[in-house]
């Protein structure tokens, strides 16, 4: 490669590094506790009460009849159970389609009692504002699709490096340390090594977080794509003025897909159903087909099942890549790796930060000789 060549690939490397360093930096600092989400929730989570005495074990209907009752002006939104603990999670709101999660309320039920439980708002805890500065800078959709493009310049970032460090990598072991050269160069050598060290992480993070910033999209593609062809037939058709039971439709669904489990519910007139349906997503049980859901939609009014299908490739994309991005497949082991990492990448950015600011008025032909390892004739580099 030659050294024009080189050194356009380097200030590519440089700028797209230099545009997204400190978002990357805020990513991989508010990222870090969201690997450990469900066990901080864990700790910070008071326990279940005792069940008490003589409790009949609730049907979905109890719950939503109990949630109706808590806010009588308002209506049903969703309703999932927890996987990790028996308890209910129902959202309401004085409207099904409210998108402000400051409108809406989530409340907790006991599972195995239908007994409301006293525990703090979850769209209200520390972790839910950290995970919303982590998706969206508390900016909402621009601030997501901006995190978005943070993570497109990422890996620009990363694949300008790898052309640059090649030419390194052919006169000297892969990781070396020149430790007989200046500050500057091991702090050089140092960024590259870790840098190299933890690409293929840092690629599979970056291309998964530039998927779920496109979850707004998706949804939106999703809705007037399959669910507008699911739910066709009844445009032109009044919502029903009762509802059946949600505890039939759920069985109804089930028995359309054997062995499949509710993930969650959404009521009719919001944006993942529409004013005549349940539509109620089920998940696999494999590690695999757990992380993934089929939507099946069933006539709120009459209990009919009116259609169930596979999600498009789009959108199993998405819900694949989630959990992916935060490491949560593998349980604890590793999301401890996925934290070591995170870490390593933050030390990625920082000396990244280091170099940059230590060296900002060295000449470009300069750092491009500190980059060409010795022996290399510029010629080759």
């Amino acid at each position: 490669m030659t050294q024009a060549a080189i050194r356009r690939w380097y200030l590519v490397h440089k700028w797209t590094s230099l545009i997204a360093t400190l978002f990357l930096l805020l990513l991989c600092a508010t990222g870090l506790p969201l690997i450990f989400m469900d066990e901080i929730d864990g700790w910070l989570t008071p326990p279940l009460p005792a069940v008490p005495a003589g409790a009949r074990t609730p049907t979905i209907d109890d719950i939503v009849a109990s949630a109706r009752r808590a806010h009588p002006s308002e209506v049903p939104m969703f309703l999932n159970r927890d996987e990790d603990e028996p308890v209910y999670f129902i959202s309401t709101a004085t409207r099904p389609d409210e998108t402000d999660d400051t409108r809406i309320h989530t409340d907790q039920y006991d599972a195995r009692s239908g007994v409301r439980l006293d525990r703090p708002a979850i769209n209200h805890s520390v972790m839910f504002t950290i995970l919303r500065l982590h998706q969206g800078l508390l900016l909402g959709l621009p601030g997501t699709l901006f995190l978005g493009m943070m993570g497109v310049l990422l890996l620009a970032s990363l694949v300008s490096g790898a052309v640059v460090y090649a030419p390194f990598m052919r006169k000297l072991a892969f990781g070396t340390v020149r430790k007989h050269r200046s500050r500057r160069i091991r702090w050089l050598d140092s960024h590259n090594m870790i840098g190299m060290t933890t690409m293929a992480w840092l690629t599979v993070v970056g291309a998964t977080g530039v998927i779920n910033t496109l979850a707004a999209p998706v949804e939106t593609l999703w809705q007037n794509g399959q669910l507008a062809q699911m739910t066709a037939a009844y445009r032109h058709v009044p919502p029903p003025t009762r509802l059946t039971s949600v505890d039939a439709a759920v069985r109804t669904a089930q028995a359309a897909a054997p062995g499949m489990a509710v993930r969650f519910i959404a009521f009719p007139g919001t944006h993942f159903s529409s004013r005549h349906h349940y539509a109620i997503f089920l998940q696999g049980s494999t590690p695999l087909t757990a992380r993934l859901v089929k939507p099946a939609l069933v006539d709120a009014g009459t209990g009919r099942l009116t259609g169930i299908r596979e999600l498009p490739l789009y959108a199993k994309a998405l819900f694949l890549s989630e959990p992916l991005h935060y490491g949560d497949y593998g349980g604890l082991p590793l999301k401890i790796i996925w934290a070591l990492l995170d870490i390593a990448a933050m030390a990625v950015l920082a000396s990244g930060l280091y170099l940059w600011l230590g060296r900002r008025h060295v000449p470009a032909q300069t750092r491009l000789s500190e980059i060409r390892p010795a022996g290399l004739p510029e010629a080759e580099a």
